[in-house]
């Protein structure tokens, strides 16, 4: 899943994300909504780190959606 893919359905991942940085706030998840830079720097803000670990890190919470989507579409449930 890439940005523009996160943007656009950041009402279903977002979560995933609020899971991952408990102090972001709901109201804070709607202002962001999905827009990475925005992320960013709230991390910065929220987290105190440098943008290069708050981009690693967001780096890693979306790759990490692509494999959550990998499991949950092979489950094998046979509904289909």
């Amino acid at each position: 899943m890439n940005w523009d893919q996160v943007e656009g359905k950041w009402k279903q991942v977002k979560g995933s994300f609020k899971e991952r940085w408990g102090k972001f706030t709901d109201d804070d998840l709607d202002r962001l909504a999905g827009k990475r830079d925005q992320i960013l720097g709230k991390m910065q803000e929220t987290y105190g780190m440098s943008r290069e670990e708050a981009d690693k890190r967001l780096e890693e919470w979306r790759k990490g959606l692509d494999e959550e989507r990998v499991r949950t579409s092979g489950s094998g449930s046979g509904a289909e």
